[in-house]
C-alpha cells in the first residue's frame, strides 16, 4: 500500500484515520479523504493530519487502497460512477451489509475487495475489527492491512457465514453494555453516588472485568463464583438478575437482530 484514501469521513472513518496516523504506520501525508461537506472535511483534515481532496477524481488518483466509508445507501451509486477508476485498486469496505459477495458483481475484475466490520470502541483503540474470510486481496497485502488495523483493537478473521452473528455480538453489543452501564449508574445515584462518579465507577468496573477474563482465560461463570460468597450480598444480586431473566433478555436481543 502506497497511499490510503477514504470515501466519506464520518466518525468511524475519522477514528480509523486518526488511529493509523497516531501509530506512525502510515504518514498523514499518505492518507487522503473525500467527502461532499468540504468545510467539515478540511477541519477534520487539519485536526487529524490527513489530506482533504476536493473531488473523488483527486482521491482515486492519489490513493491505491480505498476505504469505502460513506453511507451504505450511497455505495451502489459510487461504484457505478467510478468502477473504472477503482480498477486495479484494493477496496476496503467498512459499510454494514456490504460484504465481498455484494461488491464483486459491481466492480471491475481487477479490483481487490476486503469487507471489515469495525465497532465503535475502535474510536478509542479498543475495538473489534472483523475481517471477512472471503476476500480477493493479495496475501501480503492482506497481512499488512490486518497489522495496520490492529492499532484500533482486536483483529479477527471470521468465516463469511458467521459475519452476521459475529457482527451482532461486537457491533450491537456495545449498545447492550451501555444499557448496563446506565442502569448501574442509576442504581448508584439512587443510593447517593454523584452521577459522574457513578459512571466512572461502573465503566471502570466493566473494563476491568473484561480485562480480567481476557487475561486469565477463565470461564465467566468461574469469575462470577469467585465474587459470590456463600450467603453473601453478591449472590443475592445475581439471583435477582436470574429471576428477572437477564440471560434470556440478552439471547432474545440477539435473536431479534438475527431474525
Amino acid at each position: 500500500m502506497k497511499a490510503l484514501g477514504f470515501i466519506g469521513m464520518g466518525n468511524m472513518a475519522k477514528a480509523i484515520a486518526e488511529g493509523i496516523i497516531r501509530s506512525g504506520k502510515v504518514n498523514g501525508s499518505d492518507i487522503y479523504a473525500y467527502a461532499p461537506h468540504q468545510d467539515k472535511l478540511k477541519k477534520n483534515a487539519q485536526a487529524i493530519g490527513f489530506t482533504a481532496c476536493e473531488s473523488m477524481e483527486v482521491l482515486l488518483r492519489e490513493a491505491d487502497t480505498i476505504v469505502m466509508a460513506c453511507k451504505p445507501y450511497q455505495i451502489e451509486g459510487v461504484l457505478a460512477e467510478y468502477k473504472d477508476a477503482l480498477a486495479g485498486k484494493a477496496l476496503i469496505s467498512i459499510a454494514a451489509g456490504w460484504d465481498y459477495a455484494k461488491y464483486k458483481p459491481l466492480l471491475d475484475e481487477t479490483t481487490r475487495v476486503q469487507f471489515i466490520m469495525p465497532n465503535t470502541p475502535a474510536m478509542v483503540g479498543e475495538g473489534v475489527l472483523l475481517f471477512e474470510e472471503t476476500n480477493s486481496l493479495e496475501e501480503q497485502e492482506r497481512k499488512e492491512l490486518m497489522e495496520l488495523f490492529s492499532v484500533l483493537g482486536l483483529v479477527e478473521e471470521i468465516p463469511t457465514h458467521l459475519m452476521g452473528i459475529a457482527g451482532t455480538l461486537t457491533g450491537c453489543g456495545p449498545a447492550f453494555i451501555d444499557l448496563v452501564i446506565e442502569a448501574l449508574r442509576d442504581a448508584g445515584v439512587k443510593y447517593g453516588v454523584p452521577r459522574a462518579q457513578a459512571y466512572a465507577l461502573v465503566s471502570q468496573m466493566i473494563l476491568g472485568s473484561a480485562k480480567l477474563q481476557l487475561k486469565t482465560g477463565e470461564h465467566p461463570g468461574v469469575l462470577k463464583d469467585n465474587v459470590c460468597s456463600p450467603a453473601g450480598t453478591t449472590i443475592r444480586g445475581v439471583n435477582a438478575l436470574d429471576r428477572a431473566g437477564l440471560r434470556a433478555a440478552f439471547l432474545d436481543a440477539v435473536d431479534a437482530i438475527m431474525e
